[in-house]
């Protein structure tokens, strides 16, 4: 298996599980945990290459990542109750989804269509969207939604290894930057707290004096 084969089944494995997670939580039966993981997995890869048009997508060419999904689901099933915090099992391991997965986005983005450009978004797509339909599916706060940073750490990985590569790194070494990035930021993000300025707006004039 190539290095980014392996990021790639590593990222949906992860974010399956997180999926299967947020299941156990809301109590769901197995076939809950089934759909939500799968969602999760495939989500952000899905979007990925429909944006770039490629069809059929990457799960129906290999339904071995569907396959993958599943096992997870099982395995969570039968195994989320040995875990104190889910949520923060959750969390943690939806920080390495994205940092894999970024990483695996750009690839493909690149590969694609050459562009670095495409490469950003499509590897910033890949590893958020996923997690993004797992909280609105569960009812979960969303992760788009806490204060820390979190779009910018898939962002950051994704600059990184397309520049590391642009540079003509060994691709190890550019998805090994690439994952670390992500990864180290998204820590801060939750271990410190890190955010970016909030928006602070001054209250709207009453609707006479615009009148």
């Amino acid at each position: 298996m190539t290095l980014l084969g392996f990021l790639d089944y590593a990222g949906v494995a992860v974010f399956a599980a997180t999926g299967a997670l947020a299941a156990s939580r809301k109590q769901l039966d197995f076939i809950g945990f089934m759909f939500l993981a799968a969602v999760t997995g495939i989500g952000g890869g899905t979007l990925r290459d429909l944006v770039l048009g490629r069809a059929p997508v990457f799960w129906v060419l290999n339904p071995t990542y569907i396959l993958v999904c599943v096992s997870v689901a099982v395995l969570v099933f039968f195994t989320a109750h040995l875990f104190e915090s889910r949520y923060r099992l959750l969390i943690w391991l939806d920080a390495i989804g994205l940092s894999a997965y970024c990483v695996m986005g750009a690839a493909k983005g690149l590969a694609a269509t050459g562009s670095p450009t495409v490469a950003i978004v499509t590897g910033t797509l890949t590893a958020t969207f996923g997690g993004i339909l797992r909280d609105l599916l569960a009812g979960e706060p969303s992760v788009l939604l806490r204060p820390e940073v979190y779009i910018t750490c898939a962002l950051a990985g994704a600059c990184v290894f397309t520049a590391a590569n642009a540079m003509s790194f060994p691709l190890y070494a550019a998805s090994a930057a690439g994952v670390t990035t992500a990864f180290a930021i998204r820590s801060g993000a939750l271990i410190f707290g890190w955010t970016f300025p909030r928006y602070r707006t001054r209250p709207g004039r009453p609707p006479e004096d615009v009148l």
